[in-house]
């Protein structure tokens, strides 16, 4: 099969498409493939700064702005939130308009939180205004779901562990980068101008948008399927990767956007201080995702996860005993060591998604192209659900952060929920993905014998 550009309304549309051809993905389709993933990063990148302005924002909004911390914890919860409902639209949309033509409107849908916080961000400006912005500033989270589902589709099995594993970690690293930026104004301009910060974004969106147009493909072969979705919503291992995307992504994003609150909070640091520690958590995180993903692709994901739950677990002890002594410098080696574990994680568990979906096509007597059509149209519909299942996480962290300085002044009594939290998604990943039952056993999840699951 080779892979055909044809003209359609709306954009370039690729008619053939079978990255599981070995000749096919030689000749034409690996060069394509990796064309529309350079650009899909881009976009995804920025969307992530977009959807985390507000963890960088909130390090501008000094006394003047007389909102308090928990406020302020509220004004993230609120972009993460919508980040993560939109990420379920935005899945099916790629089906729906054409993975290119869908990157360019996402991309320019993104200048109208950035437009609106440039407009308001000043002191004197109300609560109510600002969680408003916020809550726009969430369409940037749903980039990441229709750019992954995106890249899914144009890459074989073998690879998708490294594909989608860059695609996420060059969409991640767009939170560091925007804190970093942030640091440049406050260290340069002071912390009363974070519309420098702002204006230097509407350029790159533009930039964005008309290099997805140029650039990028649709690929026809991908088409809506709402019985794909139905099945997906039925099967337990969407619901069970959920789970563990909000202790790997949940984690990453909602640590993220609680960082530098949590160092002016807890630790007294200034604007400057905070915003010089925030960016190196999510930075590590983003350049190692693909890493996870490589590892994952080599040893199996699931024993890939499992590993980087046991170790969150430990460095949350970490914290747990640095936020308990005040201890800055063990507090920054734990919670590092929390994002780097992460971005890890990330990796293995979204190519853990595809493996699920092609082993319960061998389990049902598919093989070849059929199995990995399967596989692909499952996997596709459930990343969306997961994605947003998992961001929801952030939306958690932030939430008890909040709770948790309302109540006592420190994060400590936060630290030790997600010690437990993590503890739990190692005994699942343990048990549904990696413990191997009795040969008659009548498998814990799905209807398919569950030997064929540990090699995801």
């Amino acid at each position: 099969m080779t892979g055909t550009t044809a003209p359609r309304r709306g954009g370039r549309w690729i008619e053939q498409w079978d990255p599981e051809d070995e000749t096919f993905w030689k000749e034409t389709g690996e060069r394509t493939a990796r064309r529309n993933l350079l650009y899909s990063v881009l976009s995804e990148h920025i969307g992530f700064s977009i959807w985390s302005f507000w963890s960088v924002m909130v390090l501008f909004m000094g006394p003047a702005y007389g909102i308090d911390p928990a406020g302020k914890f509220f004004l993230i919860a609120a972009a993460t939130l919508v980040g993560a409902l939109v990420r379920v639209p935005y899945t099916f949309a790629v089906a729906r308009f054409g993975g290119r033509n869908w990157t360019v409107f996402s991309a320019l849908m993104l200048l109208a939180p950035t437009v609106a916080a440039l407009v308001v961000m000043e002191p004197g400006t109300s609560y109510g205004t600002f969680l408003l912005v916020a809550v726009l500033t969430g369409v940037g989270g749903g980039n990441f779901a229709s750019s992954m589902t995106n890249i899914n589709a144009f890459f074989p099995l073998r690879k998708k562990g490294w594909a989608l594993g860059l695609n996420a970690g060059g969409g991640n690293i767009g939170v560091p980068v925007v804190q970093l930026a942030g640091l440049l104004v406050i260290a340069t301009a002071g912390a009363a101008h974070p519309r420098l910060l702002l204006g230097a974004y509407i350029p790159l969106i533009v930039l964005a948008a008309v290099l997805a147009a140029v650039r990028m493909d649709n690929l026809a072969p991908v088409r809506n399927d709402t019985g794909a979705v139905r099945e997906a919503l039925k099967d337990a291992h969407t619901w069970i990767m959920s789970f563990l995307y909000i202790g790997t992504f949940g984690s990453f994003i909602g640590y993220s956007f609680a960082f530098g609150l949590v160092l002016q909070t807890q630790f007294g640091r200034t604007p400057l201080q905070a915003a010089s520690l925030t960016f190196i958590g999510p930075l590590l995180g983003s350049l190692i995702r693909p890493v996870g993903g490589a590892l994952a692709d080599r040893f199996g994901g699931a024993r890939i996860t499992l590993g980087t739950f046991v170790a969150m677990a430990a460095a949350t002890g970490v914290v747990v005993f640095a936020s308990g002594r005040s201890s800055l410098p063990v507090f920054l080696v734990g919670f590092v060591a929390l994002f780097v574990l992460s971005g890890l994680g990330n990796g293995s568990t979204y190519k853990m998604i595809p493996g699920i979906f092609q082993a319960k096509a061998l389990a049902r007597g598919m093989s070849g192209e059929e199995a990995a059509a399967y596989g692909r149209r499952l996997s596709g519909a459930a990343m969306g659900l997961i994605g947003a299942v998992g961001a929801l996480g952030g939306l958690g962290i932030n939430l008890v952060f909040r709770e948790a300085f309302l109540s006592s002044g420190s994060g400590t009594a936060a630290f030790v929920t997600f010690l437990g939290f993590y503890a739990l998604c190692c005994a699942v990943t343990w048990a549904v993905y990696l413990r191997r039952p009795a040969p008659a056993a009548v498998p814990a999840v799905g209807v398919e014998a569950k030997p064929q699951l540990t090699s995801v």
